[in-house]
């Protein structure tokens, strides 16, 4: 099931809870003052209004018990509102003590995934098991972006090596929408990711699965493998989710089994494939990866490679 909605105010984790919680009190709080203080101000107005021949109203000052009150009681508000928000930074905002469970890394416009345990690389996908607390460092390799998955975490920006994390959990299975919420440039609408939150077991499969080379192709997929190797699709991509390179380009393992091309912008199917692969400024104006002019051959052969990439 997909939650597209993504609202903070239907958390399903502990850390976006907290938020979420402390976002409703504040709301209140404030609903509050706004209420007794348009309340004074209409009943004021109705009761005291100015008719022709009233004398001028009398002046007060110097009332010490008002003054008082009107001073400790925004203070005590304070001190609640204090109260609540180191709550819940305790819960959303810990530390990070150790190595990070995932490494995050922006790009212009797509994300770099690393999973620190096992070596997996993937791309505007983020697989994570449910009930675990996972801690999520985050890096970019050009201007700022901010990593926020609205359901499950807090919003968090990317510098270029300033050690900046976030805690990301669910209590349930689903797939939570995640987007770069500081603009970036000309598509950070769309440098949009999925986090797929799985049972242990699923979650084990998938890091298994991820970590399987690519296997044996023949006819036109085996075509589109020399094809891709031969052009200078290699010099950004790898297909191996185990080998990094200078990721110019997003990892392409397993990439048949992804929901989306473009950090979200269209979903994967061969059409959607090959018109990315035609010309991916007319699906995604502003994109990095270059019109190589493919032939209608040639189109064939890649789309064929890249859609037996399971």
């Amino acid at each position: 099931m997909i939650d597209a909605h993504a609202s903070i105010f239907d958390p399903v984790s502990p850390e976006a809870r907290a938020i979420s919680h402390l976002f409703v009190i504040s709301l209140g709080i404030c609903g509050a003052i706004f209420a007794v203080v348009a309340g004074l101000a209409v009943y004021s107005l109705a009761r005291f209004r100015w008719r022709d021949g009233d004398p001028e109203p009398r002046q007060v000052h110097g009332i010490r018990r008002l003054e008082i009150a009107w001073t400790v009681a925004p203070a005590l508000i304070l001190v609640v509102l204090f109260g609540y928000t180191l709550r819940a930074m305790q819960v959303a905002d810990r530390p990070l003590e150790g190595s990070p469970d995932l490494v995050v890394v922006g790009h212009q416009w797509w994300w770099e995934v690393r999973y620190v345990g096992t070596g997996v690389m993937t791309a505007n996908e983020i697989h994570i098991p449910v009930g675990r607390p996972i801690a999520v460092e985050l890096d970019t390799t050009d201007v700022l972006h901010e990593f926020w998955v609205p359901q499950l975490t807090r919003k968090m920006a990317t510098i270029p090596q300033a050690g900046n994390h976030v805690w990301m959990e669910a209590d349930r299975p689903g797939v939570f929408e995640g987007l770069c919420s500081e603009f970036c440039g000309t598509q950070h609408a769309w440098m949009r990711f999925q986090v797929i939150a799985e049972s242990p077991a699923d979650y084990a499969s998938w890091q298994l699965s991820e970590q399987e080379k690519p296997a044996g192709m023949a006819g036109e997929a085996a075509k589109g493998g020399e094809l891709f190797r031969s052009m200078t699709c290699v010099n950004c991509h790898s297909t191996d989710a185990l080998t990094r390179l200078p990721a110019e380009g997003p990892n392409l393992a397993h990439f048949a089994g992804r929901r989306f091309l473009g950090a979200r912008i269209v979903p994967n199917t061969p059409e959607n494939l090959r018109r990315w692969l035609q010309d991916p400024q007319q699906v995604k104006p502003g994109a990095k990866m270059p019109n190589f002019n493919l032939s209608a051959v040639q189109l064939g052969q890649l789309v064929a490679y890249l859609e037996n990439l399971r």
